[in-house]
């Protein structure tokens, strides 16, 4: 049976977005979510995942696409998002696991959808911000985006920014390189690591 301190889930989340506001009635949605599960004592990334989620009170816009490679007809095909949360916990062991994302917008994006929605957080209370121990790791006055941080770890950018999986993935490399350096503390040892959820 797995310990729930053996793997780590890494989070990254692209959502509808647009150039400048919102239509009137539309809100941002999670269109497409990474998880990459990481093996902190293996050092290794074992596990990928994509998981497409129907917006239901937005549409991909011309410029999310742009940004994010995603079409409108590509996220028609996904799960609604309350089936992603289930499957999150399900699948993914999302509330038994730590959880960690690159700075907190995913965590607020969760949190406020779920409100909105009435759907169940899926995640447990241990979440991380991976831009914040990479920010203290390196000692910098800046928070630095993901791209940014993979070049100063002299890390390569897989894939295509601003692609959930591609991205979780990506923050999974950066995790363990902090992993490395022993920047990433164990979460118990760190209560500002200790988020607690909607009940």
């Amino acid at each position: 049976m797995e310990h729930p301190g053996d793997l780590l889930n890494v989070v990254d989340v692209e959502a509808t977005c647009w150039d400048g506001q919102p239509p009137p009635g539309a809100v941002s949605e999670i269109i497409e979510i990474g998880l990459t599960v990481v093996d902190l004592a293996a050092g290794e990334r074992i596990g990928r995942h994509r998981i497409l989620v129907r917006p239901a009170r937005s549409t991909v816009s011309a410029f999310c696409t742009t940004l994010t490679g995603l079409t409108q007809a590509e996220v028609d095909t996904g799960l609604t998002f309350a089936e992603a949360c289930r499957l999150l916990a399900a699948e993914h062991g999302a509330g038994r696991r730590p959880w960690a994302s690159w700075g907190d917008y995913d965590r607020n994006q969760f949190t406020r959808q779920c409100r909105a929605t009435g759907a169940r957080y899926p995640f447990g209370r241990h979440h991380t911000n991976a831009k914040l121990r990479f920010t203290e790791a390196y000692g910098l006055r800046k928070r630095p985006g993901m791209a940014q941080a993979l070049q100063l770890a002299g890390l390569p950018l897989e894939g295509r920014h601003h692609r959930g999986e591609d991205d979780a993935w990506n923050i999974a490399a950066l995790v363990l390189e902090l992993d490395r350096r022993g920047g990433w503390q164990p979460l118990e040892a760190d209560g500002s690591s200790v988020y607690q959820p909607l009940r």
